[in-house]
């Protein structure tokens, strides 16, 4: 697109009487216009609203240590008065010891998030400990709110996710004591102890004070209420029979 200098000089921001008319070039118009448009730029990238944030907004002051004898329904946890707190609410030993692993998927998921750790209100990450008995699986799952990174401190794992649709692409690979693999937020993914008859032993960390998990078999067969059995035949191609069975072994894990 062509200007005139009229148009420049209009564009710049001065009327047509203005007395540096006459002493600014064409070229030395464009760079003042450039320079408005810069600034508007600038003032208009810092008054919107931000379209990109992290898996949890900002905190808006030093520490929010979760106060749990308040009743409030809020996007997070009431806030302890800052008078109150002590160096402990600070520290946790949520993640210390071993989680029971006797059970159908041989895994136990230890979290500590904003609801076990106070301190971790309005800061943004929480972490897991996950105990893997032999042949252990932490089954296909979600986390809404949260990527998450695992290290493996002991064991060999068959970690892996699945990309959404239309690709739905499978990433998988086997880690050892001492490796990480990362698991995009809001993507089903799983972790398998392939370890030839040892335990395993991994930690998690997420970028949300409370990441949310959602296991897929029991989503799927055991929410409460339950998912009309018409919605489970139609959408897997089960048979009403095949429906009631898996409600009642997934039930059972």
């Amino acid at each position: 697109m062509i200007f005139s200098y009229n148009d420049l000089f209009f564009v710049a921001g001065w009327s047509e009487i203005h007395p540096l008319k006459k002493q600014l070039t064409a070229k030395t118009l464009m760079a003042l216009l450039w320079t408005r448009l810069v600034i508007l730029g600038l003032i208009t990238m810092a008054t919107m609203p931000h379209v990109s944030l992290a898996a949890d907004g900002d905190p808006l002051q030093d520490f929010c240590v979760k106060d749990t004898n308040q009743q409030l329904h809020v996007n997070g946890f009431p806030c302890k008065d800052p008078a109150q707190v002590q160096a402990s609410d600070f520290a946790s030993a949520v993640l210390k010891n071993p989680g029971n692993t006797s059970n159908g998927l041989g895994v136990a998921v230890t979290a500590a998030n904003a609801l076990s750790f106070g301190g971790l209100n309005t800061q943004g990450v929480s972490a897991a400990r996950i105990d893997f008995a032999k042949n252990g699986l932490n089954p296909p799952h979600v986390h809404p709110r949260a990527s998450e990174i695992l290290f493996l401190a002991q064991g060999t794992l068959l970690v892996g996710f699945v990309t959404s649709t239309p690709d739905n692409k499978l990433f998988a690979q086997t880690i050892n004591a001492g490796e990480l693999f990362i698991f995009p937020r809001g993507l089903v993914h799983f972790q398998l102890n392939v370890g030839y008859g040892s335990t395993a032993l991994a930690f998690s960390a997420f970028n949300s004070q409370n990441q949310g998990t959602s296991q897929v078999a029991k989503a799927l067969f055991a929410s409460n209420p339950p998912i009309n059995d018409a919605v489970l035949e139609k959408a897997l191609q089960l048979s009403a029979a095949d429906v009631q069975h898996l409600r009642s072994l997934i039930s059972k894990t």
